[in-house]
């Protein structure tokens, strides 16, 4: 079993203030793993008066400085590749092939794409009579979630190195143990003491800490709009910045021009993708109204192809979801569907046959659903998917908006200027056209409730970034 009780502050690992141990549970087999220690607002004034100490010469290092630093990071993080992808296999339950060739591929994509950004970032500029200077905002607290865990740090954690900012992590707790391998990476590649920190904790005694502590910057968050909301309230006393990404209900528009069993196929894996943990997951498909018994039956024989197996396994499969709690949601909302009219067409309520000890769920498909159900408007977080008709291309556009998300977006069609004319009417941060790829160097973030501010790349550097203009 993994002790992970200690805290990384200053350069050292440090015992914390009050010991609080918490569990942590493989949801692949429901055994303990490991133990960390819950934190509180006394760690975390420790990290943040580190990073205030740390940030007076950190932010004025040199880009060439930073270079050496992200390059140091980037050999380590390799160095320890196969350390994190056991991390996040354990703590997920994440099929050992998909921790190593997605979850794990993110956090050297995130490093490798920010160095290779801020070799170019133009920091200073001339305007008339004024030189303008991006400058970093300082000290920085960051609350990441479990669900693509080395993802979410390494998208925040790169980007304010590159810019010069100091920090404070605070990974989840339900899956911890990436950020304790992160954090031991940051250790090998010499950080500075002081610029990066992590404490353990809960939302209620670290998060909240974080969120409202008078001497952090900005705060950076990914997870529930619900808790977002929270944030941004208890932000507001000190007028920090807050970055948030939140949740999405994302729809997948499939046009009667391209191949229906292709497009509904490749649709249903993408949303069983990661056991449905995604934020940005396709989980409304928009199905053209003459053709929709017909999606759902390929729909149906999709996900009932899905294979569910345990986080050891080598293959194609999709694990557990990641805790009890999050099962009984899950559970929760595909009985409610039921109950409010939805046709289960494939999986329903239950664990698979044959996976009872485990947090596994049946990837299900939903027909007979409007717009108006909850299963078609709340965030499920887990492998289902609602199909929902329409009758013309206008509908399919007003359906797709109408949401208080605004994350992600997707469109098949085999019509070029369909596809221009409808992307820029969907009301998303991201839309992918017949499967394009999201890539590292391309803004990440969304609409409306879906959050505010940018992640990956150049445009994550802006957030940690303050405009000074100096005339003269």
């Amino acid at each position: 079993m993994r002790d992970y009780r200690q805290f990384y502050i200053n350069g050292q690992w440090v015992d914390p203030v009050t010991p609080n141990d918490f569990a942590v549970e493989n949801p692949s087999t429901e055994e303990q793993i490991g133990v960390i220690s819950l934190g509180s607002a006394a760690d975390v004034d420790k990290a943040v008066a580190a990073a205030r100490a740390a940030f007076q010469t950190f932010g004025m290092t040199s880009r060439e400085e930073r270079i050496e630093l992200m390059e140091r990071l980037l050999k380590a993080y390799k160095d320890r590749y196969d350390e994190m992808v056991e991390a996040i296999s354990l703590e997920m339950g994440a099929p050992i092939d998909f921790a190593a060739s997605d979850q794990a591929a993110c956090g050297s994509g995130h490093i490798a794409t920010a160095l290779q950004a801020l070799k170019e970032f133009e920091f200073e500029s001339q305007k008339g009579n004024a030189l303008i200077v991006k400058e970093p905002i300082g000290v920085c607290g960051f609350i990441t979630p479990w669900n693509w865990p080395i993802n979410q740090i390494a998208c925040k954690v790169a980007p304010a190195l590159a810019t010069g900012c100091t920090m404070i992590l605070k990974p989840s707790e339900i899956a911890p143990l990436s950020g304790y391998v992160f954090s031991q990476m940051m250790d090998d590649a010499g950080i500075p003491a002081g610029v990066y920190n992590m404490i353990n904790g809960d939302g209620p005694g670290v998060g909240s800490a974080i969120s409202s502590h008078p001497d952090i910057d900005m705060v950076s968050f990914t997870g529930s709009t619900r808790a977002g909301m929270a944030i941004s309230k208890a932000a507001a006393d000190t007028v920090k910045r807050v970055a948030l990404e939140l949740g999405g209900k994302s729809p997948n528009i499939i046009f009667d021009d391209t191949d229906l069993k292709t497009a509904v196929t490749k649709g249903v894996e993408a949303c069983m993708d990661n056991v449905g943990q995604s934020c940005n997951a396709p989980t409304r498909m928009l199905i053209p109204a003459d053709r929709y018994e017909e999606a759902v039956a390929i729909a149906a024989e999709a996900a009932n192809a899905v294979k569910v197996d345990k986080s050891d396994k080598h293959g194609d499969h999709i694990g557990p979801l990641v805790s009890r709690p999050h099962f009984e949601k899950v559970q929760g909302m595909i009985s409610a569907a039921i109950d409010e009219g939805a046709r289960v067409a494939a999986g329903g309520p239950g664990k698979p046959e044959g996976l009872e000890t485990g947090f596994f769920t049946k990837p299900t498909i939903f027909a007979d659903v409007n717009n108006q159900m909850t299963i078609a408007r709340e965030e499920v977080f887990g492998p289902v998917l609602v199909l929902i008709p329409y009758s013309s291309e206008e509908e399919a556009i007003e359906i797709a908006n109408d949401t208080p998300y605004g994350l992600a977006a997707y469109v098949q069609t085999g019509d070029k200027e369909r596809a221009q004319r409808v992307t820029r009417r969907l009301r998303a941060g991201m839309v992918r056209v017949n499967g394009a790829p999201h890539m590292f160097s391309s803004p990440f973030g969304g609409y409306k409730q879906s959050g505010n501010g940018r992640e990956w790349g150049e445009y994550g550097f802006e957030d940690f970034l303050e405009t000074k203009a100096i005339s003269q």
